[in-house]
């Protein structure tokens, strides 16, 4: 859908979804106290869980790794999509029809979905089929292929490999008894059209079903299977309503996971090489579906990594991984793979990760090693993967004689540019030192050579010096006085109604001493306080409300404090709030009295406004001993 989708459909999407139902699609969830439920995180690896989930305000957070929000972005976060997407998803499950701001009417939003989905049920209709297909006596030889390559009965079930017979109306047939309409069979690509009218698209072939990122098939790459058809080696879907082939990666639906996990994704060039690599423990590999890697494939991998270039490029982890993960590319050790690689090396300044390229000598591709040489040299072909731009450089040098002054000088011309794209300046650096004892050349000379390249482009966002992104503020929950503020925040952000009532929004910005916890009261306070809750639809929403006004790193304290859980104990929650409430203002007199007793001292009795001071000095002590439990 195109647009972005209206204000109010959103906030009906929010409202109307239990987060709890979603996130245990994901995780298992247990009691952690009052309106408070806990997990192990999905999104980092961990033992004791830190992930809370907390319905009431729908909002969740990991105390592990820092993540948290509402439920659109969980969904975004587990299943790797947009923002849009993320709503649209979730208003399928309710059957909210969602408005766009650019016009388009709910009847043709309607429409839209409903084209969407009569394609997809027709796809997993046909894929269902195929699958049936490959058992029977007809495709004899199509699991013998698959036998020859490796792949056993259980192989072919999870990744879904199927037959299409050879017949010219088989699956056409089988999708109008199922109610599927010519319009509709034909706009789903399954078919091609013929001068008696429509026939099927694949006919006695191996059949591997494409999905989308949230796993629904939506095209097929089919292989032929003998030389009595005279089609292309590989068919694939044609571009439909649901089908685009420069944006699918085909294997991403079981790669997605182990992707953002292990921040690797390994791109290699077909069906049966994806299998292979996941079969041999490496369960990242995606392929491109009859089209070269391009920027929409950027995209997609940049979103499962997790890639922010502009805030973690050429960082590290403490344990030395780099933050935007690695991007693998695998090509045969022929001149077509060598010119791949160079290809994929122009769309490498567009990852923040690291871009390496694994190259088989003997030109096999994946499927090929695991068959010659089993898992383990696979497995051993990815772990010498080599840097791309150290790649290109001895790509680049093989060409040209550097036994020669001429040709050492042309190696320093071609290089000295690749070099200077380099954005992480101590990766660049090295390279300068490799790139000087490739050549023969002075150290100084080369990095003189690079640095004149660089001048020559203009410099780009992406190439500036990479800046950390902000962290949240770190507080000492081990003081008591911080763990009073942390309450009241906490009742004020999950139960602002009762928090209320109670006097929170009476309260002076001072009385939280936390600079981080006072800038989280004054913003509340921005917002109207907790007040403003009551005339919300529910507590969700006004949070949403408060948080959408903050920063970021004060929106991440704000949502851990909505989601964290609160020690009531068997306290009854109006009880709870009062008395950190009250304690909250008691430890504010103290200190405040504590200031006007220093400042007394600091006075004659007979100065202008001594008397002044010391009668709020004893007000205030009359309060603080009116408030003592």
């Amino acid at each position: 859908m195109a647009g972005l989708i209206k204000r109010e459909d959103i906030d009906a999407v929010r409202e109307r979804t239990r987060i709890e139902d979603i996130v245990s699609q994901h995780v298992t969830l247990r009691s952690a106290g009052v309106g408070s439920m806990k997990g192990l995180c999905p999104f980092h690896d961990e033992k004791t869980p830190s992930f809370h989930v907390r319905p009431q305000v729908g909002r969740w957070h990991c105390f592990g790794c820092g993540e948290g929000g509402d439920v659109i972005s969980f969904v975004q976060r587990v299943e790797h999509l947009s923002f849009v997407e993320a709503v649209e998803y979730l208003a399928e499950r309710l059957g909210i029809e969602v408005r766009y701001e650019d016009g388009g009417s709910r009847a043709e939003a309607a429409a839209q979905r409903s084209v969407r989905q009569r394609l997809l049920a027709a796809h997993e209709i046909a894929e269902t089929y195929f699958r049936e297909q490959l058992a029977s006596p007809e495709a004899a030889h199509a699991r013998a292929f698959l036998t020859d390559r490796g792949f056993d009965a259980q192989a072919a079930e999870h990744f879904g490999v199927g037959f299409a017979p050879r017949g010219w109306d088989n699956l056409l047939k089988h999708l109008r008894g199922r109610g599927f309409t010519e319009q509709e069979i034909s706009a789903s690509g399954l078919v091609s059209p013929g001068s008696r009218g429509v026939y099927d698209r694949f006919r006695g072939r191996l059949m591997w079903p494409i999905r989308d990122i949230v796993g629904a098939t939506i095209g097929f790459g089919a292989r032929k299977l003998d030389d009595e058809d005279r089609g292309p080696k590989y068919l694939n879907t044609p571009e439909t309503a649901i089908y685009k082939k420069s944006q699918v990666l085909y294997g991403i639906d079981l790669a997605k996971r182990e992707i953002a996990r292990r921040k690797q994704i390994i791109i290699v060039e077909g069906y049966t090489d994806v299998m292979a690599v996941h079969l041999a423990g490496l369960p990242t590999a995606v392929a491109t579906c009859g089209t070269a890697f391009g920027a929409d494939h950027v995209r997609i991998v940049r979103r499962l990594l997790g890639d922010s270039r502009d805030a973690t490029a050429g960082l590290q982890f403490s344990d030395g991984s780099l933050a935007g993960g690695e991007v693998i590319f695998t090509f045969d050790g022929d001149e077509a793979g060598r010119k791949a690689a160079l290809r994929a090396y122009h769309e490498d300044q567009a990852f923040g990760a690291q871009t390496f390229v694994a190259i088989e000598p003997r030109g096999m591709d994946p499927c090929d090693v695991r068959l010659a040489d089993g898992d383990e040299a696979v497995r051993r072909l990815i772990e010498g993967r080599t840097p791309l731009f150290a790649f290109v450089l001895r790509s680049t040098l093989a060409e040209l004689d550097l036994d020669t002054a001429e040709g050492r000088v042309r190696g320093l011309r071609a290089c000295a540019p690749v070099v200077a794209q380099i954005r992480d300046s101590a990766l660049k650096n090295e390279y300068v030192r490799e790139l000087a004892g490739w050549l023969g050349m002075e150290q100084q000379q080369v990095a003189r050579a690079v640095r004149q390249a660089g001048r020559g482009r203009r410099p780009q966002q992406s190439e500036s010096a990479p800046h950390p992104p902000p962290l949240r503020e770190r507080v000492n929950l081990s003081d008591p006085v911080v763990q009073l503020e942390t309450q009241a925040l906490q009742l004020a952000l999950q139960h602002p109604v009762s928090t209320y009532q109670l006097g929170f929004d009476s309260l002076d910005a001072d009385t939280f001493s936390t600079p981080v916890y006072r800038a989280l009261f004054e913003a509340i306070r921005a917002n109207g306080g907790t007040g403003a809750a009551m005339d919300a639809t529910d507590a969700a929403r006004w949070l949403d409300a408060v948080l959408e006004t903050l920063p970021e790193a004060l929106a991440r304290q704000a949502s851990s404090l909505a989601v964290s859980p609160i020690p009531v104990g068997e306290s009854p929650l109006e009880t709870f709030t009062f008395e950190v409430l009250n304690a909250l203002v008691r430890m504010d007199l103290t200190r405040k009295i504590a200031q006007l007793k220093g400042e007394l001292a600091r006075r004659d009795p007979d100065e202008p406004g001594y008397q002044e001071l010391f009668a709020r000095l004893v007000a205030m002590e009359n309060e603080r001993r009116a408030r003592q439990p």
